[in-house]
């Protein structure tokens, strides 16, 4: 599920974090600090999709606890619980590669009962659920809409539910936008096996482009400092150096990746993470560096038609 430029982005975030850190606080085994920000996206992104269908699924909670009033009125007795029985959600929980992570994360043990009743006591409320409830028929569509929705308009959006689940995970922050990528991607095509997040070839990627610009960073300077011109390499925004360095270790080091997909990779990476002037700082520089490593004939790339970037 975990895409090149979603390990990109955590080697980039990584590399920041050691740069950044000081003798004291100096990760030991990049290596494994990269695996275990991969395992906390999976906690993430498990939590937030459990949190999604307890939502849900509450809906027969909530008619079995009117009706259990001891004076019910008639709304109380006919509850409308179709999106317990929405036919996306019971594909989600049917699936083996969601129950796997559901027993090795065990959301349940965190996400408060109260929250899943506030969320869906805020769903019955809106718009989109009253038009849901008001089809009685089962369509594809209508079912997928209205799980995004509780997503995007009630988790993604909420200022209450991001500091809930800020207070639990350190790495909100830096893996929100892409594990609200993953979720919508599932949502779309539920029969992906979400067991396996980062597939071994995709693992074997994030890792060598972690070691290479971490231990190449002597090397890679040496290319990027004489075509700073008037900047001093002090002066230059520690992300996009880091960028600077991952995207000259794809050039020469990464030979089924296209130069071009290195590059563009590289410049969205500095406009969406650094400064508003970073892309064409990065652009520039990654140019010039393409430009004078393929004169000297340093770069060598295999057949790459059938791979992706």
């Amino acid at each position: 599920m975990i895409s090149r430029r979603n390990i990109r982005v955590k080697v980039m975030q990584l590399l920041y974090v050691m740069e950044s850190a000081g003798e004291e606080t100096a990760i030991k085994n990049p290596v494994d600090e990269l695996n275990k920000q991969f395992e906390k996206s999976s906690e993430l992104f498990i939590s937030l999709l459990y949190f999604i269908t307890e939502i849900a699924r509450y809906a027969e909670i909530d008619a079995k606890q009117r009706a259990s009033k001891n004076i019910t009125t008639y709304e109380d007795l006919n509850i409308n619980i179709k999106i317990a029985g929405n036919e996306l959600l019971w594909k989600i929980l049917e699936s083996s590669s969601y129950k796997k992570l559901i027993e090795q994360f065990k959301p349940e043990n965190f996400i408060e009962r109260d929250w899943v009743r506030k969320s869906y006591n805020e769903l019955v409320e809106t718009t989109a659920y009253k038009e849901y409830i008001a089809v009685q028929s089962r369509d594809t569509k209508q079912e997928k809409q209205i799980l995004e929705f509780i997503f995007t308009q009630l988790v993604a959006s909420n200022e209450t539910i991001e500091s809930y689940f800020d207070e639990r995970f350190a790495n909100w922050q830096d893996d929100i936008e892409m594990i609200g990528q993953l979720i919508m991607q599932y949502l779309q095509k539920p029969t992906t096996n979400i067991a396996q997040m980062l597939t071994k070839e995709k693992w074997e990627f994030a890792k060598s482009l972690l070691i290479t610009a971490f231990n190449k960073k002597s090397y890679l300077l040496e290319l990027i400092k004489p075509k700073l011109k008037n900047w001093d390499a002090d002066r230059v925004a520690l992300l996009d150096m880091i960028i600077l360095e991952m995207g000259i270790s794809e050039l020469l080091y990464f030979e089924t990746i296209p130069t071009k997909v290195t590059i563009n990779e590289y410049i969205d990476l500095a406009k969406d993470y650094s400064t508003p002037q970073s892309g064409q700082f990065v652009n520039g520089i990654l140019d010039n560096i393409h430009k004078e490593l393929t004169a000297a004939g340093k770069i060598h790339k295999t057949d790459f038609k059938n791979r992706k970037a």
